[in-house]
């Protein structure tokens, strides 16, 4: 197998890449599109995460299992610490870790960084320089014994969607090993893998023990930048005011999961009867949309495995902060205002109403006037995800309608 390279023209520069030989097609993971930001001006559009692309719940399993794998064929101690990177892999980053606990993974801890701000909790701050909101949190987890365990842990698994430098990753390491100097090796995963070998090496010498590199595809990325002044100043506001969120997660992955959250196991038998007395029978034609927002897209991907798994025809997405030019992989763009009291743009991209038979929009938050107005708008279900305050994995789903 021979390398491979890529040209993509972008309305933002021209995108190349040389691949190195691998088994996946990379048309099969990955799409290209053109970001809104001076920083970096293009984006990777996966077509496995289930974020700015519609996915089946099975391709994103797939993908989850393929990567939990890996690490565990290389040997991953136990009280491991698994972290998903906010915003666009905080999914990917919990379905890794819950397909490492099905495949034998014990003891181990998951939790997400995130953007939001949670008054009187520890945590550690760093930033991604590139990116559209720079501001990241990795918050202590609130149980004592998981705390104990971040704080001790031997082996630390990182998970994002894609890496083009490291240097996000090379900040959060350089930030826990100052806290847990206890650390012998870290495992670095992700989707695909565009590092450049000196940036690879860089941060291996830097943080001073072994580092694992685990992707489906990797090569190197360079960006010719067509310097388009009325592109270049356009500005999006996406940072949060700073408020504490703590009224509004429900999702526990912030605060640390030692087990795979557990939905209702009659969930598929409450919606069938939710869905019968609200609209008739099920079109078993169209497919069902499962819409994640933002940070929590982990339980959109939960809902839709188990109607997929009685049958029902299912895509899952997310909203985003994100935002996107309109070419390439984008080819519709829905903007309304967050549903975490930011007033900040949020964004869905590629949704063509008329492809689906339904909606359902599984959120965290309590329903609000932005959420309202999404629903209203896409005539959607809302699906509010509940976590037992004595279990922090099992949830309970509540559907309704505005």
């Amino acid at each position: 197998m021979t390398q491979t390279s890529l040209k993509i023209e972008l309305e933002t520069g021209t995108l190349n890449i040389d691949l190195q030989p691998g088994i996946i097609p990379i048309k099969r993971l990955l799409g290209f599109a053109a970001r809104v930001s001076s920083k970096r001006k293009f984006l990777l559009v996966s077509k496995v995460l289930g974020k700015h692309y519609p996915v089946t719940p099975r391709m994103m399993s797939w993908s989850y299992r393929g990567l939990a794998r890996a690490v565990l064929k290389i040997g991953v101690k136990p009280n491991s610490v698994w972290i998903g990177m906010a915003e666009t892999a905080t999914g990917l980053g919990y379905g890794v870790f819950e397909a490492a606990h099905f495949e034998g993974l014990k003891e181990a801890l998951f939790l997400q960084t995130t953007r939001y701000h949670l008054e009187n909790v520890a945590r550690l701050e760093f930033q991604e320089a590139h990116s559209h909101a720079t501001d990241f949190f990795l918050y202590y987890p609130q149980a004592e014994a998981a705390k104990k365990q971040f704080l001790a842990a031997q082996d630390l698994v990182l998970i994002d969607d894609e890496i083009s430098t490291g240097k996000t990753f090379l900040r959060l390491i350089k930030a826990y090993q100052a806290i847990n100097p206890n650390l012998q090796q870290v495992f670095i995963v992700s989707l695909v893998n565009f590092a450049h070998i000196d940036d690879r090496t860089a941060l291996e010498t830097q943080v001073n023990i072994p580092v694992h590199w685990l992707s489906f595809r990797q090569g190197d990325l360079s960006f010719q930048d067509k310097h388009n002044t009325e592109i270049d100043n356009i500005t999006v506001n996406v940072s949060g005011n700073g408020a504490c969120k703590q009224h509004l997660l429900a999702w526990p992955g912030r605060l640390g999961i030692t087990e795979p959250v557990k939905l209702d196991k009659d969930i598929s038998a409450q919606f069938e009867q939710y869905y019968a007395t609200e609209f008739g029978p099920i079109d078993i034609v169209k497919p069902i949309l499962v819409l994640g927002t933002g940070e929590c897209n982990a339980p959109a991907y939960l809902l839709g495995r188990a109607l997929e798994q009685q049958g029902y025809k299912i895509k899952v997405q997310s909203t985003t902060r994100s935002p996107i030019h309109p070419g390439n992989e984008i080819n519709w763009i829905s903007e309304f205002t967050d549903n975490y009291e930011d007033d900040i743009p949020n964004f869905l991209y590629n949704l063509n109403c008329n492809e689906y038979q339904k909606i359902i929009v599984c959120h965290e938050t309590p329903l609000n006037a932005a959420l309202l107005e999404r629903l209203t708008a896409w005539d959607a279900i809302s699906a509010r995800i509940e976590i037992q305050p004595t279990a922090s994995h099992y949830a309970k789903l509540h559907f309704s309608r505005p």
